[in-house]
């Protein structure tokens, strides 16, 4: 179901010629490779996936040098085009935030590729902020953070 409501995104993206994620990385095996079922949240309509991300415990990858305990890390947020112009990507991060703060995290985190100028929008205009961009591993990202309050 989340590959599904990922694959549909990325294509519809790529229709539009800003792509985000290959479809091969986007198969059930290598997601959960990557990223642990119980990670996964999805936003359900009439009973289909509609939205979905991944909240990580921890991100040493693009976060390598954060102390154990101090945020959650937002991965593949991704919202089916048919889902899509109704909101459903600020509810999905207000989520994010009210799962963070329950757990008692004091920061929300993610990263985007620094090329993404509407998604990096989407999140700046949510509270995210810019903390630095940077190059890791193959990728050219910005690493962008929200302090979550009590």
């Amino acid at each position: 179901m989340v590959s599904k409501v990922l694959v549909a995104t990325a294509q519809h993206l790529q229709e539009r010629g800003q792509a985000l994620w290959p479809p091969e990385v986007l198969t059930p095996e290598r997601l959960l490779k990557h990223y642990p079922q119980e990670t996964w949240r999805v936003a359900w309509e009439n009973g289909q996936p509609v939205g979905t991300f991944c909240l990580l415990r921890a991100d040493p990858f693009f976060w390598p040098d954060d102390p154990a305990g101090e945020a959650f890390y937002l991965h593949k947020l991704g919202v089916h085009p048919a889902a899509q112009g109704r909101g459903l990507a600020q509810k999905l991060l207000h989520f994010a935030v009210q799962e963070t703060r329950e757990a008692g995290r004091p920061w929300l985190k993610l990263d985007t590729a620094s090329d993404r100028s509407k998604l990096r929008a989407l999140y700046n205009d949510f509270g995210f902020e810019d903390v630095d961009e940077r190059q890791v591993g193959a990728y050219y990202v910005v690493r962008m953070r929200m302090e979550i309050l009590p």
